[in-house]
């Protein structure tokens, strides 16, 4: 286990069913080995309808946990009335902070372009009819995405999850107000383009998170991740913007508690 932080986190992605916790008792064994090194809340994200059901009922089994629902792009191919009837039920749920993950993702060939795109349309607007954040995926489609957001009219917040864009794409997202998630990835010492960008934003526009049990952060790069690991990504964001860690711990979990409303959605079933 890391060392623990001066200061208590929030990882802001992560998806503890796909890491293999899938039961109350997993889920609360998790959560306290996050808790033993600062790591206090964490909301875990769906990626398809079973995925949905489980994050809305795990919700429940513990306080420091929250969850976000949709529908993940490249799961999109198949999205009909049904599919949208059920997750407008589930993203209303009262410890759901956010719809996501949704967006674009022109790596895989999952999903065509054209029902991405309006699956995304779709999920944009959902957020903003429940008043909820919005968690992108964006996976080499960051012109389309911001066109898209542009043209629908973006919710009062967008959170740009595992943010995987350069300096100069920091700043557009920036200027037009969106939050920057970061993961793993920035711990990589390759990753010069994506660590510029997180010196760059503003204190109260970004976030740490992990993904898991993808993008484990170095030095454990390549093994399982789960939520405990967003300590690596604090400390090494606290060297390149070069202040304590404890900063680091303070601003994202403000910001965590100003995006999600996490205040607002304390109480468990």
């Amino acid at each position: 286990m890391p060392e623990p932080l001066p200061a208590p986190v929030i990882d802001a992605h992560t998806h503890l069913d796909a890491c293999g916790f899938t039961d109350p008792d997993s889920v609360r064994a998790a959560l306290d080995r996050a808790a033993s090194v600062g790591v206090g809340r964490v909301i875990t994200v769906a990626d398809d309808l079973p995925s949905a059901r489980w994050v809305v009922e795990a919700a429940g089994w513990d306080e420091r946990v929250f969850a976000a629902v949709a529908l993940h792009p490249t799961r999109t191919s198949v999205f009909g009335d049904a599919e949208r009837t059920e997750l407008e039920k589930l993203a209303a749920a009262p410890r759901v902070v956010a719809v996501g993950e949704t967006g674009l993702d022109y790596y895989w060939d999952y999903a065509p372009p054209a029902a991405q795109d309006l699956a995304f349309r779709w999920h944009i607007d959902l957020a903003k009819r429940l008043d909820k954040a919005l968690m992108i995926h964006d996976r080499d489609a960051h012109a389309d995405v911001l066109r898209i957001l542009d043209e629908e009219g973006a919710p009062d917040t967008v959170v740009f999850h595992c943010f995987s864009g350069d300096a100069a794409f920091a700043r557009k997202c920036v200027d037009k107000g969106y939050v920057l998630s970061f993961a793993g990835p920035v711990t990589f010492r390759n990753s010069a383009d994506l660590r510029e960008a997180a010196r760059l934003v503003p204190d109260d526009q970004f976030l740490i998170e992990t993904d898991a049990p993808f993008l484990t952060p170095h030095p454990y790069r390549g093994r399982p991740n789960e939520p405990y690991a967003v300590t690596y990504t604090a400390r090494v964001i606290a060297s390149l913007r070069g202040v304590d860690v404890a900063e680091i711990a303070e601003i994202t979990s403000a910001t965590a508690e100003r995006v999600f409303r996490l205040a607002e959605r304390s109480v468990t079933r």
